[in-house]
């Protein structure tokens, strides 16, 4: 299978049955995100303790790559400390926006995202999640734009 067919069927996957998706009582940070060209709009909601990423879920709607991006960021950081969180906020956000780069780490499932980048126009979709999250971890209160 080539990176294109992975692409699209992690894509596909993640967008027809998002994983992490809904409302997470136990969350102790929160932050929304809007992506005013496509319409993408979401809650992350995410529990931290003791340094790390314990739980974290999402509500909203968007487009394929919007939704199918933060399903797996849910998956790819849950447990992970927050060092560990801030590399692959690096990582991915350079995956999406540098052509030729490649991962210094395997990100798994996430490397399929590397395909937005041949869809200038979408990578404010699939980052939209990785920022809300940062803004959430920062305790940011001013929703995230990708504007």
């Amino acid at each position: 299978m080539d990176l294109k067919d992975l692409y699209r069927d992690v894509i596909v996957d993640h967008n027809r049955s998002p994983r992490n998706f809904g409302a997470l009582a136990t969350a102790n940070h929160c932050a929304e995100g809007h992506n005013p060209l496509c319409g993408d709009r979401l809650k992350l909601y995410v529990d931290v303790a003791g340094g790390k990423l314990e739980a974290l879920a999402f509500e909203g709607s968007g487009c394929a790559i919007s939704v199918a991006s933060a399903s797996l960021m849910t998956e790819a950081l849950k447990g992970r400390e927050l060092a560990d969180v801030r590399d692959f906020y690096d990582q991915v956000h350079r995956l999406l926006t540098e052509h030729d780069y490649v991962p210094e780490r395997d990100l798994g499932k996430l490397a399929a995202l590397s395909g937005v980048r041949e869809f200038p126009a979408r990578v404010k979709c699939a980052s939209l999640c990785w920022h809300t999250l940062v803004a959430a971890l920062d305790s940011k209160r001013q929703p995230v734009s990708t504007e």
